[in-house]
């Protein structure tokens, strides 16, 4: 029977004293020892950022990808095995910004995986510029008389593009996080959680007490996250000056997963299947066929 410590490592943490990092990082391990994975079962990608040195501090496989691409990485990882649980790791500037067209697409693939974003609302890795979340009028490094756009409203976003798992947690609640991680790690398509957090470093402004009295638990309110509209109306009472709703905004379990519409992904994991080598004959059909698409002339034969 694996348990927490089957995921814990020797690497020291290098996160700031009091950073959400801590309490995330033991939340997941958690969810992940309660629906029963063990390391060797599970493949973390991360981006570029605090977030990203998650998979450093735990026993499981991990991949770095650059700033903005660990879901590209992610969805190649998910398909050539898609028998391993993969679990994508990065902060609001990464996800959301350098990573905002892959996570539209992530979003309409329902790849099979776990996306968390954890979300303090600036770049913290790169001294605390604004990021795409950042509520209007904070002032940062980067917008010295406050951020003039508007926040972005991920959530809301990934629910109108038809996202199949939409979530988000507060790094200070550990068990409201470990289930909404477990609930995530069982869901067939694309799991976006999305953990609020604030930087001790470079965002004290956002105090966590602040956090913690503006925020409320959905389905202690009776939320029916089966319910696409009532989900796109709580979305959107955050980013605002208003509460901020945790729990599972909407869920759907009859879209199938991307891996589960790949007819070759029905022999078993392509890692695991045969290599197969065409004759060599079709290599050159294909050829012809590129090479005389355009042009008049006669296909090569050949060794």
């Amino acid at each position: 029977m694996v348990d927490k410590n089957a995921y814990e490592n020797e690497v020291r943490p290098t996160w700031c004293p009091g950073c959400g990092n801590f309490g995330l990082r033991s939340a997941l391990q958690r969810a992940l020892v309660q629906v029963g994975l063990v390391p060797e079962d599970v493949i973390m990608v991360t981006g570029i950022g605090q977030s990203g040195k998650t998979n450093d501090y735990m026993r499981i496989c991990g991949f770095h990808g650059l700033h903005g691409r660990p879901l590209p990485a992610a969805t190649g990882i998910k398909l050539a095995n898609h028998a391993k649980k993969v679990i994508v790791g990065h902060g609001d500037g990464d996800g959301y910004g350098e990573g905002g067209n892959h996570f539209i697409h992530a979003i309409r693939r329902n790849i099979g995986f776990v996306d968390i974003v954890h979300n303090n609302e600036v770049y913290a890795l790169t001294r605390g510029q604004f990021s795409p979340t950042t509520e209007r009028g904070t002032e940062t490094p980067t917008s010295p008389r406050g951020v003039r756009e508007q926040p972005l409203n991920a959530l809301a976003l990934a629910i109108s593009q038809g996202a199949t798992f939409v979530a988000r947690t507060y790094t200070l609640n550990l068990p409201h996080m470990i289930s909404t991680f477990v609930e995530a790690l069982n869901h067939r398509g694309y799991a976006l959680v999305e953990v609020m957090q604030v930087c001790v470093t470079f965002f004290r402004e956002m105090g966590q007490e602040e956090y913690r009295n503006r925020m409320y638990v959905l389905q202690d309110e009776g939320h029916d996250s089966s319910d696409w509209g009532a989900a796109m109306n709580k979305a959107r009472e955050y980013p605002g000056d208003g509460r901020i709703p945790l729990g599972i905004f909407y869920r759907t379990e009859e879209v199938p997963a991307y891996e589960e519409r790949i007819a070759t992904l029905q022999k078993g994991p392509l890692v695991s299947q045969p290599l197969r080598i065409r004759p060599k004959e079709d290599y050159w059909d294909l050829i012809y066929e590129l090479m005389t698409e355009n042009v008049d002339m006669e296909a090569p034969r050949g060794d």
